[in-house]
């Protein structure tokens, strides 16, 4: 799935080109997604000027004065720009034309989502989607003090604490378990056990994991690619557990274990990361 990193890679791409412009043309070749896209949402932005591309958590934020897009891309979507007469393919489910620019969403699983947030409503982030999101992993009020106070109580492990999203924003499943390892704390600690000193670690863990990732342009999983239409390099570059079960962990040579937790499937090195 993409994730932070992705997401706000995708936003850099597509903010370069579509703040300021004109959208000439918003077309909806699907409208079966993981919701119904909203029938209406050509005519309330056809002819309207972009005023910003944001993000909040995993979801892009494409504003109008009337309102504001809000566009996840799934899980295994992507948001990409291309030639104005390049053919459309087969899981190309909406495209946004500007006047010597075109951008397809694609989404095989159609697990994506674009919805509309009307600016009579208030601010966007007051859209149920976005009201309960934590803070995000950038923000100054994002430091060892904030993950030890939300963590404290809770019973579930670290790294479900993390994907959960109410701590902190963003940190999906990919760069939970590589933060985890780079700090040092097994995934399947109790997140209410973290002292302040390990989340503390845990706080530079998640911000240095993300800030690799951005400066690499996300990951490349499954058929994720950027705004241009390019893959990511993080997994070439840092990449230290994540998809390497039964690889030598690259600081003490152990295999690395995958497990399941919720679902999800986690790594780690169990003599690095410590309970």
């Amino acid at each position: 799935m993409p994730e932070l990193p992705e997401v706000e890679t995708t936003r850099r791409g597509i903010a370069t080109v579509m703040t300021g412009q004109v959208l000439t043309r918003f077309i909806v070749h699907e409208s079966r997604m993981r919701w119904p896209v909203p029938h209406d949402l050509p005519d309330r932005i056809n002819g309207q000027v972009v005023l910003s591309c944001g993000r909040r958590g995993k979801y892009l934020l494409i504003e109008f004065g009337r309102g504001t897009q809000i566009v996840h891309l799934g899980m295994s979507g992507s948001l990409r720009r291309v030639a104005m007469d390049e053919p459309r393919r087969k899981h190309d489910h909406a495209e946004w034309l500007f006047g010597d620019a075109r951008f397809l969403l694609h989404d095989p699983r159609r697990f994506g989502a674009i919805l509309w947030h009307n600016a009579t409503e208030g601010p966007v982030a007051m859209h149920p989607l976005l009201a309960a999101l934590g803070i995000e992993p950038f923000d100054p009020l994002f430091d060892p003090q904030w993950l030890h106070r939300q963590f404290q109580g809770k019973t579930l492990s670290v790294k479900q604490a993390l994907l959960a999203g109410h701590a902190v924003v963003g940190v999906g499943n990919i760069y939970a378990s590589e933060a985890l390892f780079r700090a040092r704390i097994n995934p399947q600690t109790r997140a209410g056990r973290l002292s302040l000193a390990r989340c503390a670690r845990l706080f530079t863990a998640i911000v240095e994991t993300l800030t690799e990732a951005l400066a690499s342009g996300g990951s490349t999983l499954r058929d994720y690619v950027n705004a241009s239409g390019s893959p990511g390099a993080y997994f070439e570059l840092h990449a230290a557990v994540y998809d390497r079960a039964g690889d030598p962990c690259r600081i003490c040579h152990t295999p690395i274990r995958r497990i399941v937790q919720g679902q999800r499937a986690t790594f780690y090195c169990p003599k690095c990361q410590h309970s």
